[in-house]
Formats: C-alpha cells, sequence, structure tokens
C-alpha cells in the first residue's frame, strides 16, 4: 500500500483529505473540508513566520493527517447517524400491516409537516429570488447595484443552510452544517469572483424559484388529504350524533337518510370510516415519498 505523500500546502491538504473520504456523503464532505480549512488557515494566521510547508508538518502531528481526519469524521458520522435513527419497527408479514405500519414512522409526520410548511418557504425563497435578481440586474450600471448583488448572494448562501436544517431536520436527508469556507487572506473582489463562478449559487437560486410550485403542490396535496381523510372519518360519527340527537344539522331535518341513500347507513358509515383510515395512512406513505425526492432534490442542488 502506497503511503501518501506528506502535504505540503492548504490545497494539498484539502485535496488529500477528500480524497480519503471518497464515496461519502458529499455534505459530510463540505463539512469536514471547512472544519479543516478553518484549522489549517487559523494556524498559518498564527505562525506567520514559519512557511506553509512547516505549519502543514506541525497541523500533521497535531490535527492529524488527512486519512486519519477523515476516518475520525466518517466514524462520527456513524454514531451520530445510529443515534438519530429511530428503532426499527417490528417486521411486518402481511401488505396490510405494512400499510398500516407508516403511522408508527415519525419521518412521515415530520414530512407531511414539511409539506405544509413548504408553500410558506416557497413564497419567501421564490420572492427573494425574483427581487433581488430583478434589482441585481437593473442596478448593475451602478456601484450601489454591484453591492447589492454581493449581498443578495451571501443571503442566498445563508437561506440554503437554512432549507438544509429544515431538508435534514423534517426529512431525514444529510445536509451541509457548515457555509463553505471564505478565505480571508485571498483579495476580497478575488472571493466575490469565486462566489459569483461557484455553480452552487445559481443551483441554489434554481432550488429557491422551483420551490413555490413545489410548494403549492405539497400544501394543496396535504390539505386536500387530510381534509378528505378526516371529513370520511368523522362523517359516520356526525351521523351517529345526529341519529341520537346530540348534533344538530339544519338541512337534514327534513331528510329521511334511509330511503335517501343507495345504501343503507348502517353499511356507508363503517365504508367510509375505512376509507378515511385507508386515505389518512395513505397520504403518509406519500409524505415520505415527497421527503425521499425533495431530499435528492435538494441533495443535488444545495450541495456542493
Amino acid at each position: 500500500m502506497n503511503t501518501p505523500t506528506p502535504p505540503r500546502t492548504v490545497a494539498a491538504y484539502l485535496e488529500q483529505l477528500r480524497a480519503a473520504l471518497a464515496g461519502a456523503d458529499p455534505a459530510l464532505i463540505q463539512d469536514a473540508a471547512y472544519d479543516a480549512e478553518e484549522h489549517v488557515r487559523g494556524e498559518l494566521r498564527e505562525n506567520r513566520g514559519m512557511s506553509e510547508a512547516e505549519v502543514l508538518a506541525k497541523i500533521v502531528g497535531s490535527y492529524g493527517a488527512p486519512e486519519e481526519v477523515a476516518e475520525i469524521y466518517m466514524d462520527k458520522e456513524r454514531q451520530v447517524q445510529q443515534a438519530l435513527r429511530s428503532p426499527p419497527p417490528p417486521p411486518r408479514r402481511t401488505a396490510l400491516g405494512r400499510f398500516f405500519a407508516v403511522g408508527a414512522d415519525p419521518h412521515a409526520y415530520s414530512a407531511l409537516f414539511y409539506m405544509l410548511l413548504s408553500l410558506a418557504t416557497g413564497i419567501v425563497y421564490f420572492v427573494w429570488t425574483v427581487t433581488g435578481l430583478s434589482l441585481s440586474l437593473g442596478l448593475s450600471v451602478i456601484v450601489v447595484g454591484i453591492l447589492f448583488a454581493v449581498v443578495f448572494v451571501g443571503t442566498v448562501r445563508v437561506l440554503s443552510l437554512v432549507e438544509g436544517r429544515l431538508v435534514e431536520v423534517m426529512l431525514g436527508e444529510r445536509m451541509p452544517r457548515r457555509p463553505l469556507y471564505a478565505e480571508l487572506d485571498v483579495p476580497l473582489f478575488k472571493r466575490i469572483g469565486r462566489m459569483f463562478a461557484d455553480p452552487r449559487t445559481w443551483s441554489t437560486l434554481f432550488y429557491f424559484v422551483l420551490m413555490l410550485p413545489l410548494g403549492i403542490v405539497y400544501f394543496t396535496t396535504a390539505v386536500t388529504g387530510i381534509v378528505l381523510s378526516l371529513s370520511f372519518i368523522l362523517a359516520p360519527l356526525a351521523h351517529l350524533g345526529w341519529m341520537m340527537g346530540l348534533v344538530r344539522i339544519d338541512w337534514a331535518t327534513d331528510i329521511n337518510f334511509n330511503d335517501s341513500l343507495l345504501l343503507p347507513w348502517q353499511l356507508t358509515d363503517p365504508l367510509f370510516l375505512l376509507f378515511g383510515i385507508g386515505l389518512l395512512f395513505g397520504l403518509l406513505h406519500l409524505a415520505r415519498g415527497v421527503a425521499r425526492f425533495q431530499g435528492a432534490l435538494a441533495k443535488s442542488l444545495l450541495v456542493q
């Protein structure tokens, strides 16, 4: 087995670290690279009298070689994921049991809440993106417009981290917990140029614009499913209360349900109840599917 050449520059250290993390989650790689670069460049600033190669040799001895750091990060990631993972449900032998087992999955409910929340977040992302792009382009001929464009792109990166936290907490998809590292030693205009040349900046803007139509679809589906399922579940109870005189329905006082319905209420009420319960659990299955789709979409557009 070939021993890697000790890194003599920050770029070489980060390159070896990413190579050691090859195959790991992209969000984990971004977090590890951020922490490593922050530590390495902090050491360089504190030891200005030493060459970069000497500081890197010191860091390898204290902070760790790239391969060691990668192993530590992957080991911690496995521990965290194992701690956060819900206990596996007991195996279901029948299709009906597997269908109703979704009711014990907390991620299904959090995904359903994300669907309800996505309309509000989609509106915020869309309005800010369209407004920011419009003002940046419209004011680009003056200095104020350029400054606004820089601030706008910076806020977009902050919002992408916020969305990443929502996706990870509610949908269970691992997302970055650190931003991209900003090299303080690099000239300001060069850093701004890198920020605009970063493909992730534009993919994030595309994601924010896309979240409005997706949010409308998610919200409409969730609300419609919840209302319909609860209506079918509560309809037999309302009918029973009406027959017992506990519930008053003005429009139903002149209706004879036994004559007006094609099927007797003794059959329709249980059917309504079963259909409502099935619709509710089907909505939870749909929410889990949305979680997988939205998580993959966020990972592909928000992660470097």
